[in-house]
């Protein structure tokens, strides 16, 4: 650097570097911990009670991040910064290309071409405040915003006339907001969430201070609703806000709600006394289009329902879909003078574009798009599923699931490449529709290869009955 100028010199690439190679990741550290995991990716406990726990980080971006440095004032480094910069975009570019080959953990659809928006990407879209009333801030994707969560509404089966939503930033924004409704139409109210819910539910209890009961769970991951009925009783004066998930994080299971709602009914809780959350994440969007599968309808006693955009949809940033019933926003809804609106939602500025990129897709798939790509997902599943446990490998698949459960790799380096979700002795991968029989075949064939080097006759799998139950447990005792 330069003090009496002021110049910070753009370091110069050496001249064998390669903008295509892909830089890889060093292993993550592994932090063991018997403190309580369970809000940030809990890991499975035995029946004798918590055994110790052992959690792998992800790696420290500060040991790979990209400086970002003063522009040179003087214009002959300018060349030198640019190439530099693209440099980098291109070496960054080929690293998502092949790091989207080898994604099977986590729900996220990588097929789709949005070429025909990239014209949009000039423009500064905020959706801020209400998104049924137009701000002064004229840069807005309202009328798209809308459209689409008619769209939901009808999928869910309210009026328009009786919804309120919005667009969110994301799954747990519309978790945060379900929550949230639900303790502003029952202030005193207890929010109960079985321990396969997804964490956000927790943190929404931390945020806004509620009391929250844990409900277990089935084997499956389904909420265990004698163990709901038995809270509820013990806390009869209050009322109830339930969170029922439309398919768990880790398993895939999907909460019984026509049970759920006549445990409430049993346990004395009137529709006036209670409120329920749907958190449908993933399988929200994908129910519809399985035949003889349980309705998430608003006919039904419902508060609210919430899905993720980036899943199934496919939006390339991520956002959700949040409805809740028009009667309840009101206690949320506020008059913002500075917008010329009103606000009930979480965040105050929203991504415009996030509405335009769900618009485009639902038009193009429409109903039975997305039935296809549903059969697809499903198929698949069950393709994956039978071959795991062809090779003698535990695994479980839920009815009406696309998430496939199985034994934890042994190898954290296997792991990462395959960016496998994990918890306890269980990993799973997600089947999507951008998850090809291919890509499944690539990675069954090279799970099979590294775990023959993973156990022999003195090191054996491991039991995961407790995790998977005992028909779909491969080891030695089952």
């Amino acid at each position: 650097m330069d003090h009496e100028n002021g110049v910070v010199a753009v370091e110069m690439l050496p001249k064998d570097f390669d903008p295509t190679a892909v830089v890889t990741e060093p292993l993550p550290p592994v932090v063991t911990s018997t403190a309580d995991c369970d809000l940030i990716g809990k890991l499975a406990e035995d029946h004798k009670g918590t055994r110790e726990k052992q959690m792998v980080l992800g790696r420290n971006v500060h040991t790979t991040c990209l400086a970002v440095t003063e522009p040179e004032p003087n214009d002959e480094f300018t060349g030198d910064k640019d190439a530099y910069m693209a440099s980098v975009l291109a070496r960054y570019r080929k690293t998502l290309v092949e790091r989207t080959k080898h994604h099977l953990g986590y729900p996220y659809n990588l097929d789709f071409d949005y070429g025909a928006l990239a014209q949009l990407q000039h423009f500064s879209i905020n959706n801020l405040g209400d998104p049924f009333i137009e701000s002064n801030y004229g840069v807005h994707s309202r009328q798209f915003e809308v459209g689409v969560l008619d769209w939901f509404a009808r999928l869910w089966e309210i009026e328009k006339n009786e919804y309120w939503g919005y667009i969110t930033n994301c799954g747990t924004e519309g978790n945060l907001h379900g929550v949230l409704v639900g303790r502003e139409v029952f202030p005193d109210g207890i929010l109960y969430a079985s321990r396969e819910s997804h964490y956000s539910i927790f943190k929404a209890a931390r945020m806004y201070r509620m009391e929250c009961e844990k409900i277990d769970c089935l084997i499956s991951g389904e909420i265990d609703c004698a163990d709901f009925k038995t809270k509820l009783l013990a806390h009869q004066d209050k009322p109830a806000i339930i969170n029922v998930n439309i398919g768990t994080t880790v398993k895939g299971a999907v909460d019984d709600l026509d049970l759920v709602i006549k445990t409430l009914e049993e346990c004395g809780f009137k529709q006036d006394r209670f409120y329920i959350h749907c958190d449908g994440a993933l399988f929200g969007l994908m129910m519809p289009f399985v035949k003889l599968a349980p309705k998430v309808s608003f006919k039904k006693p419902i508060g609210s329902v919430s899905v993720s955009g980036h899943k199934l949809v496919g939006c390339p940033m991520p956002c959700g879909v949040q409805i809740t019933r028009l009667e309840h926003i009101n206690a949320l809804s506020r008059n913002v003078e500075y917008l010329a609106s009103r606000d009930a939602t979480i965040m105050g500025s929203r991504n415009g574009h996030a509405p335009i990129f769900l618009w485009y897709t639902l038009n193009k798939k429409g109903y039975t798009g997305f039935q296809k790509e549903v059969q697809k997902c499903l198929r698949n599943a069950h393709y994956l599923k039978g071959h795991l446990r062809d090779a003698g490998i535990s695994a479980m698949l839920n009815e009406l699931s696309s998430t496939v459960v199985f034994e934890r790799p042994k190898d954290e380096e296997f792991v990462r490449k395959w960016q496998l979700a994990c918890q306890g002795n269980i990993a799973h991968v997600v089947v999507m529709p951008s998850v090809s029989i291919e890509k499944l075949d690539n990675f069954l064939n090279e799970l099979v290869e590294k775990r023959s080097t993973w156990y022999d006759e003195k090191v054996q799998p491991p039991c995961l009955a407790a995790d998977v139950g005992t028909e779909n447990c491969s080891c030695r005792q089952h």
